[in-house]
């Protein structure tokens, strides 16, 4: 049994159109993200998969339960870490975990060793007496991942979690997620950051509340229309802006310190490239070909798309 599926999902708030005829599954143990920018449709989607609001067409189940006539059933079933999660900030870090227990109505029995396990795991023993609002963002973004998981759901529901967290952070938190998986959690995660999509098993490309992808990391990379040219030049700043006046802002991007150019003609490219620094007094000091990372295809197959309705 699919631990999440859809089936032509869709949610329209009047004129607004957030999520559009979504179908996908989810299985069993599997990390599975939820990509694309703001107001592309990760949150609405989301919501009506914890049954916090209702679609406008289709349907969904999770855990085996219908989001909208099995809803109760549903919020035994899972956790759910919004980007807004409500920790009290006047209570520590073990009475916040403790109140989330009552709420989901989690034994006293053994509830004192699974906080524990879940402090230890999320490396915030020493801190269970100070308080939440003394924490760290990265540290408050963990404990509230422990709250999500006090009453041991089936499926996690994490929406951005690591928005505005430090890079350190994100890492550590990904790691606790992966541990999650020795015991057989589904894990649902929406996030904008590319690189982290990198980390999930499978994923749904998101844009204006319609599916532009879906797959493993790799197969999402197929979907890549032409290829990718890593240009170096002494002013990367400069040379994005100069390559972006003469190819168009969907087919250059600012990488670091490299400049990414799109292009269905890798041969003839360096050329035209080169020619187009020189004029503006830019000289490139190397240009390669370089596998696609996820926020190269994102851009690709929207441009695409933007190319095929305009034709």
């Amino acid at each position: 049994m699919d631990a999440i599926r859809v089936e032509h999902l869709a949610k329209s708030f009047g004129d607004l159109h957030a999520v559009r005829d979504l179908s996908f599954a989810v299985a069993p143990g599997e990390i599975f993200g939820l990509v694309g920018p703001d107001g592309a449709g990760k949150t609405t989607t989301m919501r009506l998969l914890t049954s916090i609001m209702e679609p406008t067409a289709g349907a969904a189940w999770v855990a085996g339960h219908h989001i909208v006539d099995e809803a109760e059933r549903i919020k035994e079933k899972i956790g759910y870490m919004s980007q807004r999660f409500g920790l009290y900030p006047d209570l520590s870090v073990e009475e916040n975990i403790h109140f989330y227990a009552e709420i989901y109505g989690v034994s006293r029995r053994g509830r004192a060793e699974k906080m524990e396990r879940l402090l230890a795991f999320s490396n915030l023993t020493p801190f269970k007496k100070r308080l939440a609002g003394n924490l760290s963002g990265g540290m408050k973004q963990k404990l509230g991942l422990v709250c999500a998981l006090i009453h041991t759901p089936q499926v996690l529901f994490l929406d951005e979690p690591t928005n505005g967290v430090d890079p350190v952070s994100r890492r550590d938190f990904w790691r606790i997620l992966y541990q999650l998986l020795r015991d057989q959690v589904t894990i649902f995660v929406s996030t904008a950051y590319l690189d982290e999509a990198e980390r999930c098993n499978r994923l749904a490309l998101l844009d204006h509340g319609r599916m532009i992808g879906l797959g493993t990391p790799d197969e999402i990379k197929r979907l890549m229309r032409g290829a990718i040219l890593e240009v170096r030049a002494a002013n990367p700043r400069r040379a994005c802006e100069v390559l972006r006046a003469e190819l168009g802002t969907a087919a250059v991007g600012l990488f670091g310190d490299r400049v990414h150019v799109v292009t269905r003609n890798p041969a003839d490219m360096p050329q035209q490239i080169r020619h187009t620094l020189q004029q503006a007094g830019l000289t490139a000091t190397g240009i390669r070909p370089v596998d696609p990372s996820l926020e190269d295809v994102f851009v690709s197959v929207l441009a695409a798309r933007d190319e095929d309705t305009a034709s």
